[in-house]
């Protein structure tokens, strides 16, 4: 499979998958992150899930995922090893930890952390990074004896000029269904019971 339609599958999953479970999400009072886990041999989706902190603070998009994973029966669970791992959202310290912890080789991620304090101010990600393990934003090793993290927009970049348009218009597209979770999810979390909202 080319770079071009891996990316292509990756942006399917996110806006057919993922988004319309993040949508009934945020609706409920949850944020607005989630994720999917492939089969990295068909690049089928296992499962995908979003954010389900009202229920617990821990399950965040990637992290209740995961969960979902170990629900499925043993025999219908493929081995993490022959997976992918798509994350809407650059995966906070937790999530990482999650993603290491469960044997995956690696993650793509759309949203940057800066995106997620930036553009949907969500600044927690960042802020514990550099509280709790002193690290500055990008500061966390991408590439290392657990895994390899892609940014899914760095990949679109180094495409050749004649898919990258297509991939971006597509990026644009799926980014304007965020900003309007984004601002569903910042204009009903008052009173909710997410520690950190």
């Amino acid at each position: 499979m080319t770079d071009a339609a891996l990316i292509e599958r990756l942006l399917d999953v996110i806006e057919q998958d993922i988004m319309p479970k993040t949508a009934a999400g945020v609706e409920a009072g949850n944020k607005l992150f989630g994720a999917a886990i492939l089969k990295k041999s068909d690049l089928s989706v296992v499962v995908a899930e979003t954010n389900n902190e009202i229920e617990n603070p821990l399950w965040h998009g990637e992290v209740h995922a995961l969960k979902r994973f170990y629900e499925l029966p043993h025999e219908r669970r493929p081995d993490t090893g022959d997976c992918i791992f798509v994350a809407t959202h650059e995966p906070c310290s937790l999530c990482l930890s999650a993603i290491t912890w469960t044997g995956f080789d690696n993650f793509y991620f759309l949203f940057s952390h800066e995106d997620s304090r930036d553009s949907f101010a969500i600044p927690h990600d960042l802020k514990i990074l550099k509280e709790v393990f002193r690290l500055d934003p990008g500061g966390y090793n991408a590439k290392n004896a657990y895994w390899t993290g892609y940014a899914i927009r760095r990949l679109v970049e180094a495409l050749p000029e004649a898919e990258r348009a297509g991939s971006q218009n597509r990026i644009a597209t799926i980014a304007a269904g965020y900003d309007a979770l984004s601002a569903a999810y910042q204009s009903s979390k008052a009173g909710n019971d997410i520690p950190l909202n």
